[in-house]
């Protein structure tokens, strides 16, 4: 697991006339699949009186295949799952695993303290505590 603070605030910009970023469209000849082109893992977050914990659901995935990134506002966590595939010849009738490139930002409901951040990755799930910054006042 890779682990980066930043120093601003996050944001997401798309220029005009460009499409989408996280989606492709696949066509048929009667219909058109608007299909994300990252998945994301479900999270939970939760704020008790000094932290911020967050657990994400990575199953299969490794440690060296995503990165947690701390904005001052938002945690954001990205990667790419691949998972084994069947042995050849196999015939699927059901694939309903989400595989390829994620991503999960998590806005934070207070300010935390950057330089106290805890993260450990433990039976598929990505437990991350962020300590809250005090008061000010």
């Amino acid at each position: 697991m890779r682990y980066r603070r930043l120093s601003y605030r996050y944001t997401m910009v798309v220029p005009s006339g460009q499409r989408w970023p996280f989606q492709d469209t696949w066509e048929s000849d009667r219909l058109r699949f608007f299909v994300p082109a990252r998945w994301r893992p479900d999270a939970d977050l939760y704020e008790t009186a000094g932290t911020i914990e967050i657990v994400v659901d990575l199953a299969g995935a490794t440690e060296d295949d995503f990165e947690v990134q701390l904005f001052e506002d938002v945690l954001v966590v990205q990667g790419h799952r691949q998972l084994p595939s069947g042995p050849e010849g196999a015939a699927y009738h059901t694939a309903a695993i989400r595989q390829g490139p994620f991503q999960v930002e998590l806005p934070l409901p207070a300010r935390v303290d950057p330089e106290r951040v805890e993260a450990r990755y433990d039976r598929g799930l990505l437990l991350v505590t962020l300590h809250k910054r005090p008061r000010a006042g």
